[in-house]
């Protein structure tokens, strides 16, 4: 039998929390403790071991595996590359009550959230979160550290592209593409394409701000 694999979870906050949750029901997960940045106390019963500046430690030691549990898009991206540039291999965090279809494809450090569901072909990069009962129907892309937040519905051959956020409960219809590092508010209905590094809100979702900053 293989043995366990040693896990650092970066991050100790409330989005920590659901992923420490979701890794108990993995028997091959080993959770060594978590990372913060005040460096003490515990997540869900799993000790604190230090701020970031401990991962080459516990890489060095033995640990070899780690999941970003960062809420916030941009932070997660530039986390998740430090821990892969010290050595780490990133994992998934998959609930047991989400429903993953055969033919998706997946990358590396995924959160899938309970009753979210990822149809056929639905091709899913590194980094990204599918939140709670969030749907991801056939054949849509979700770019590199995106977050789709709770119960947001996707219908077929949505392409979102990296570091996009869609609120809680956003909907979007068909074929239709959101831009890079894009932010859309809570409840909008997306029945156009947005483009990149914009705030849309709405139904029917618009846009109110532009930015032009790179990630």
């Amino acid at each position: 039998m293989s043995s366990r694999q040693k896990t650092v979870i970066i991050g100790a906050g409330g989005h920590s929390k659901v992923i420490i949750d979701m890794l108990g029901f993995n028997p091959m997960i080993e959770m060594v403790g978590c990372t913060a940045a005040t460096g003490m106390g515990t997540a869900l019963n799993v000790p604190v071991l230090g701020d970031d500046s401990i991962l080459p430690h516990l890489y060095d030691h033995g640990v070899r595996h780690a999941f970003v549990a960062i809420g916030d898009n941009r932070i997660r991206h530039k986390v998740a590359r430090h821990a892969k540039d010290i050595g780490f291999t990133l994992i998934n965090a998959i609930s047991p009550f989400a429903y993953v279809s055969p033919s998706a494809q997946l990358g590396s450090g995924i959160a899938v959230m309970p009753h979210a569901v990822l149809n056929a072909e639905a091709h899913i990069h590194d980094n990204a979160i599918i939140n709670t009962g969030a749907t991801v129907d056939h054949e849509s892309v979700i770019g590199e550290s995106c977050h789709v937040a709770p119960g947001s519905s996707l219908s077929g051959n949505v392409h979102v592209k990296d570091g996009a956020f869609l609120g809680t409960g956003t909907k979007v219809i068909d074929g239709i593409t959101i831009g890079a590092w894009s932010v859309l508010g809570a409840g909008s209905v997306v029945i156009r394409n947005i483009p990149d590094r914009c705030l849309a809100v709405g139904v029917p979702a618009r846009v109110i701000n532009q930015r032009h900053e790179p990630y």
